[in-house]
């Protein structure tokens, strides 16, 4: 039975809702941040990846000829209604239902990209002999604070409907390259009459 590319997109949007409530009551503490941004960046795109190929497939064993454009589409829409749909539920609940959560990622956020402008600083120290390189490091350290400063950080908000437009325009796009791998490799290949 050939799946529904739609009925595949909600069970993606359903499994990420089920994983971004897992890591929101077992994991928001101390590495929230990093526990999200690591779920998001490795675990995420296998299960969507997984699930245009369960689309595209299914679709392919069923039918002799399959186009481009169908496989394209077959691998697109799921990810697109799962992705379009978590993006919109988890905007919603970190900016209307539970504030202090966003509070939490925003700080957790600013404390990684200090600790990363320490981290730099650091080892970019260590290996710098001559004193004009050490001295302009000091002073693009020194600029680097003034970001931190409770004045610069006040109001900071990275997941703002703006971000997360952002965030969703970076997710279409490896929708779209991935649909394009996929739309390539399951096509039927037309062998021309001699």
């Amino acid at each position: 039975m050939t799946k529904s590319p739609s009925t595949l997109g909600i069970i993606l949007f359903i499994t990420t809702m089920v994983i971004f409530f897992v890591v929101y009551y077992f994991f928001s503490g101390i590495n929230y941040f990093d526990i999200s941004l690591k779920v998001n960046s490795f675990f995420l795109p296998i299960l969507y990846a997984g699930g245009a190929f369960l689309s595209v497939k299914s679709y392919w064993n069923t039918h002799k000829v399959v186009s481009f454009r169908d496989a394209f589409k077959r691998a697109f829409i799921p990810m697109f209604i799962g992705g379009i749909l978590s993006i919109f539920s988890i905007y919603t609940f970190l900016n209307f239902i539970d504030i202090d959560a966003k509070k939490l990622l925003n700080y957790q956020y600013v404390q990684r990209q200090k600790s990363e402008l320490d981290a730099e600083y650091t080892s970019a120290k260590k290996i710098l002999k001559h004193q004009k390189d050490i001295d302009e490091l000091e002073q693009k350290y020194k600029e680097g604070l003034q970001r931190f400063n409770p004045e610069s950080i006040k109001g900071k908000d990275m997941l703002t409907a703006s971000h997360f437009s952002g965030y969703f325009a970076a997710i279409l796009l490896f929708y779209v390259v991935l649909s394009v791998f996929f739309g390539a490799f399951f096509r039927t290949k037309t062998v021309q009459p001699q």
